[in-house]
């Protein structure tokens, strides 16, 4: 999907924040720099935005992000949105739209129907662990097999949308890792501790997140390495159960939760060891981050993601079983205490840089905006491509 021609409208609910929201972003810079039109469509406008667009897409705010309400109010309110979608499908033509996450994904295949155009339906959770209303259940096992390709993170994803909606192939195309890794607002700068050492996680402070797991882990060997220091960075709903939960603890003066920050790269690299602690996942943009940065990372092995990043026991560690405190104290402590094996894992951690690159990664969504088919290997994020039949 290359020359001034060819037109990409990427739709997603909005870009306040997230995984699938920045993803969207990367994926509108890079083909507006191919000498693509790209245009984002989405409910919201640009107020609550957590990452900007690039000069030169085409935003259309549609208004309609009411929220409340069921039965017919809300069956009313996604009419009117397929309703304004598709009059704008109509006006702008694009060859490809592609919808972000399962209810973008959804209003996509019913506002495109029978218009000249692809439409990709995209996965970014994995749907078991998803708390989904039933009628967008049964709206899903009628959108995504009449979409012309529907996309997941993971096999494993793929393998659910297969098994759950009959007339499904899903095709694997993971994350990219931008290298180097851009910066936003807000800045806040790493304190300088001269001395200590930094255990760093990030996310959504969102129960999934797993992050009152992580405090449990740290509050067992907090006394065995007072030289250690652990900092959260997010912001979302849970914030206040977690501090209450630090407070408890006695902890206030070694974990800190300073919020979202923009400028990741500083607090990578200042850092020692990061963890991930998400009792599920997707397919973690900061895990990438932070292998790309050479940091060697733990990770507890949930259903999906991190197994499909980390080569355990190569480039970083796999906890099991996953969702224990005492596993996860266990395998960090162990690495707090041997830096020569923090050095190890870091020096093949960097490898994320190649194997999910963004050269690597927008091939692949290349081929897919041809109309041909892609697959990833599962173990080390190599791709391998195959053209349909």
């Amino acid at each position: 999907m290359t020359g001034r021609q060819a037109h990409l409208m990427i739709v997603i609910h909005s870009l306040r924040g997230g995984g699938a929201e920045r993803v969207a972003v990367d994926l509108a810079a890079y083909w507006l720099d191919q000498g693509c039109r790209v245009t984002v469509v989405t409910q919201t406008t640009d107020a609550e935005d957590a990452y900007a667009l690039p000069n030169g897409v085409r935003r259309h705010a549609l208004g309609l992000d009411a929220h409340g309400g069921g039965g017919l109010r809300a069956a009313w309110g996604n009419w009117r949105r397929v309703r304004a979608l598709r009059r704008l499908i109509r006006n702008e033509r694009p060859g490809v739209v592609l919808g972000m996450m399962t209810k973008a994904s959804i209003l996509s295949v019913l506002a495109a129907r029978r218009l000249p155009c692809r439409v990709i339906a995209t996965e970014h959770t994995h749907p078991p662990i998803q708390r989904l209303p039933e009628v967008w259940q049964r709206l899903r096992r009628w959108a995504y097999p009449r979409a012309d390709a529907v996309i997941a993170l993971t096999r494993d994803t793929a393998c659910w949308l297969d098994e759950a909606l009959p007339g499904v192939r899903a095709q694997v195309i993971p994350n990219a890792v931008r290298w180097p890794l851009g910066a936003g607002e807000p800045v806040i700068e790493p304190p300088a501790q001269p001395g200590r050492h930094r255990l760093l996680a990030a996310g959504r402070l969102h129960p999934v997140k797993g992050f009152d797991l992580l405090l449990a882990a740290f509050a067992r060997i907090a006394p065995l390495f007072p030289d250690w220091d652990l900092v959260i960075l997010g912001e979302g709903g849970q914030r206040g159960e977690l501090q209450r939960t630090v407070d408890e603890a006695g902890l206030a003066a070694r974990v800190s939760l300073p919020g979202r920050v923009g400028n990741m790269t500083q607090w990578y690299e200042s850092s020692d060891l990061y963890v991930l602690s998400s009792r599920a996942e997707g397919l973690s943009n900061t895990l990438l981050e932070a292998m790309a940065c050479g940091l060697p990372c733990v990770a507890f092995d949930c259903d999906t993601g991190p197994r499909e990043i980390i080569r355990d026991g190569i480039d970083g560690v796999l906890v099991r079983p996953e969702g224990d405190p005492e596993a996860l104290a266990a395998w960090l402590s162990n690495l707090m205490a041997h830096p020569e094996e923090r050095r190890r894992y870091a020096s093949r951690a960097v490898d994320v840089r190649d194997r999910f690159g963004v050269p690597r990664v927008m091939a692949m969504w290349e081929l897919v905006f041809q109309g041909r088919s892609v697959g990833v290997s599962r173990a080390a994020g190599e791709t391998r491509r195959v053209e349909a039949e």
